[in-house]
């Protein structure tokens, strides 16, 4: 049966582009090629019987403070959120660690002689998160209703994290930074890593860094729900790979790779336009392993056990120095590694004092090492002990990550290369970049703005566009 939009994809950009097409009255089929819903909000029993493990995001400070998902009944669908007793800790060598509390404040206390300068650089950002956040989540070319607070976000945003660093004058605060610029996958001496830093730090304050309870699939099950509430259709095993598996409809959204949309639409786009999509470019890829443990990790620094997520790799200069070693193609001895203790804070994740434990590392995109030993080297040095808890472990290669979710293409969950003109223009240069030049057809997902992370707003984004286009 033919219906108004046929969505291809069901992360959650593609759920909420059909929700906001629904909500205004549309019908929408939803099609995914895997056997669960959920794109990079999935989970499994990856290592032992009961032990929930999130397959790839498992932190959510977009998702928490989407304007989109707020607008949502998520919670009558089943969607709960946990909040660690902090939600970031960087420990260092000395047995201590930098926390980035909830309060800028507190936070600030912590970093000592650079507290001031911490509060200078976040406290009014944070205070004007509500105003802040819709423009930074908008296509660059947009006109903003707030121009001197975009300003006051977008000037330092700019700069690279190792210039930014400058301000601060302690090992603490310069190693928290670097650890939230790395989430940027570029090297820290690159435009723009400043922007990564400043818009997880300041989620941290504002909203938290939480975790959904029972796991990251249940942010796609709450969407799902809704959907249906709505009247939406969803499909599993259903892979699209030729125009011709798809309905007849008004409008078609893809929340695929600009790889993919090429591939499938083919001769629908234009050559110029196909040109742009072979030519997006993806950056690093991850190694993941996730664990079954025998007990919490045991951390030297015990504010860490206070942490939903945790950062490893030491100093500023050490983890600038892996990054930049990721970006020329190889592998550092000592990588960058972030880790999620989630049931420490959610006991559904597995079993009566046991764990689990979730960690990834960057690697050159499409890489086949295997680095379990070096994640492990890096979770010992702070944590002394640590392999004698191990139960399982379940390893992710770049090709792994891929093969469970077509988007990150070489291991990149970012769903392309932050670096260059394609941060502020992915896929493209344009007050609407989901549109593509076919009337119809359109690009929702984290290739176009605001990017990667689980918010739902390129979803919303692209709905609205074709709300405009294809449906006025």
């Amino acid at each position: 049966m033919s219906v108004d939009a046929e969505i291809v994809g069901s992360g959650p950009n593609g759920l909420a582009a059909a929700i906001e097409l629904a909500r205004a009255g549309l019908t929408v089929r939803v099609h995914e090629a895997e056997p669960t819903i959920g794109g990079g909000t999935r989970s499994a029993e990856l290592t032992l019987p009961g032990f929930t493990n999130d397959l790839c995001s498992a932190i959510h400070p977009l998702a928490a403070g989407s304007p989109y998902f707020r607008t949502l009944p998520l919670k009558e669908h089943g969607l709960e959120w946990i909040h660690p007793d902090v939600p970031l800790a960087h420990p260092l060598d000395d047995g201590t660690a930098a926390i980035l509390h909830r309060s800028v404040d507190e936070t600030a206390r912590g970093l000592g002689d650079d507290g001031g300068a911490y509060t200078r650089l976040f406290g009014p950002l944070v205070a004007r998160w509500d105003e802040l956040l819709p423009e930074v989540t908008r296509p660059m070319l947009h006109l903003p209703r707030h121009p001197f607070l975009l300003a006051r976000f977008g000037v330092p945003a700019m700069f690279p994290a190792t210039m930014t660093a400058r301000l601060f004058s302690t090992t603490r605060a310069r190693a928290l930074l670097a650890g939230l610029a790395a989430h940027s996958f570029l090297p820290l001496d690159a435009p723009f890593t400043t922007a990564f830093a400043l818009m997880l730090g300041i989620s941290g304050h504002a909203v938290g860094w939480p975790m959904p309870r029972g796991g990251s699939q249940k942010i796609a099950d709450a969407l799902t729900s809704y959907l249906r509430a709505l009247g939406g259709e969803i499909t599993t095993d259903d892979r699209i790979d030729v125009w011709a598996q798809l309905g007849k409809a008004r409008a078609y959204l893809f929340d695929t790779s600009p790889r993919a949309l090429e591939r499938i639409a083919g001769d629908k786009l234009n050559t110029t336009y196909r040109r742009v999509l072979r030519g997006y470019k993806y950056g690093p890829g991850v190694f993941k392993v996730d664990y079954a443990l025998a007990g919490p990790v045991p951390w030297r620094a015990a504010e860490c056990r206070r942490a939903g997520t945790v950062h490893l790799g030491g100093t500023l200069e050490e983890i600038a120095a892996g990054e930049k070693q990721v970006a020329r193609g190889e592998h550092p001895k000592r990588p960058f590694v972030l880790v999620a203790q989630q049931s420490v804070f959610d006991p559904t994740r597995a079993p009566l004092g046991m764990h689990t434990l979730w960690t990834y590392c960057h690697v050159p995109n499409g890489s086949t090492e295997n680095m379990t030993a070096r994640i492990e080297a890096q979770i010992e040095r702070f944590a002394p002990g640590f392999g004698d808890l191990v139960l399982k472990r379940s390893v992710m290669t770049t090709r792994d990550v891929e093969s469970h979710n077509a988007n990150y293409i070489g291991g990149d969950i970012s769903a392309g290369w932050h670096g260059g003109l394609q941060f502020i223009a992915r896929p493209t240069w344009s007050t609407d970049p989901y549109a593509t030049p076919a009337r119809e057809i359109y690009l929702c997902s984290a290739a176009t703005p605001p990017g990667a992370g689980v918010h739902g707003l390129s979803g919303y984004n692209a709905a609205q566009s074709a709300l405009r286009r294809s449906f006025s």
